[in-house]
């Protein structure tokens, strides 16, 4: 059997009596022309490794096998063990299935050394936090191609001065270029969510933030989006008084949602200039 002789999805689906679960966060993406876009959006091919978070019943896992891309797929779900082992079996070894919480694995052994793209629909769930753990871990991605709610999408790709913008439009630009590059209306689903998807495209940028400047940003931005009402000078009370944020070039009195990146980056430059001559 090649991918071209496996059965429709719907009709997988059927067959094992398989239905998503909502504790789990799962809404399936069936519709392979959907699927297939979101594949030539990730731009990979034959030279390029792919992990895959939270395939389900593998309606991406095919888009992204068809590109001739080796891909390992990481599944929590075991109810999926036999739809995945027919999708794999039918891939030609092309495909390594991984059953394991995606927050608890090490990317780096999974990519077996290799620079490796990471292409997803996200478990709402946990979208949010795998996303953090690829932008601030050890390991860096190649680029990150990845479905979330709607509003995590713009969340993500928010300026200073939208209302979506926040911490997670902070540490997400950072660290990478990122782009929204695709709505999926919740029609698209099965069973259908209440809220509309999006998919963002992130590339890491070529100055990245190192370790420590990524911890002291992190920090920071918790601290001034966590009372994000409220002037600098308040919500980093305790953390970095006024002298380091004038150091950055940034006005006491300002909120943390008209900061932009660079603007953060100084901040955190300056307070970790502050705490190495003891300020």
């Amino acid at each position: 059997m090649t991918l071209a002789d496996l059965p429709p999805l719907r009709e997988s689906l059927a067959t094992h009596g398989l239905l998503a679960r909502k504790s789990f966060g799962q809404h399936f993406l069936l519709d392979l022309n959907i699927t297939r876009k979101i594949a030539r959006l990730a731009e990979v091919g034959e030279s390029d490794r792919v992990i895959e978070v939270g395939p389900g019943p593998g309606g991406l896992t095919r888009a992204l096998l068809e590109t001739g891309a080796p891909v390992t797929a990481v599944e929590k779900d075991e109810r999926f063990r036999p739809l995945l082992e027919e999708l794999g079996a039918a891939a030609s070894g092309a495909l390594d299935v991984v059953f394991a919480d995606a927050l608890k694995v090490d990317e780096r052994e999974l990519a077996r050394g290799a620079p490796a793209h990471l292409v997803s629909n996200l478990p709402y769930n946990v979208g949010t936090a795998l996303l953090i753990k690829w932008l601030t871990g050890p390991w860096t991605p190649a680029s990150l191609t990845l479905m979330f709610q709607k509003e995590v999408a713009e969340r993500i790709t928010a300026k200073a001065g939208d209302d979506a913008y926040g911490r997670l439009a902070v540490i997400a630009q950072a660290t990478c270029e990122a782009r929204l590059v695709m709505d999926v209306p919740a029609r698209a689903f099965t069973p259908p969510p209440k809220v509309d998807s999006a998919v963002v495209r992130l590339t890491p940028r070529a100055d990245r933030p190192e370790p420590r400047r990524l911890d002291a940003l992190q920090k920071l931005t918790a601290a001034a989006f966590g009372q994000r009402r409220k002037m600098l000078r308040a919500s980093l009370k305790g953390l970095a008084g006024e002298p380091v944020i004038t150091a950055a070039g940034l006005d006491p009195q300002a909120r943390a949602e008209t900061v932009d990146i660079e603007g953060f980056l100084r901040l955190a430059d300056a307070w970790l200039a502050a705490r190495a001559q003891g300020g």
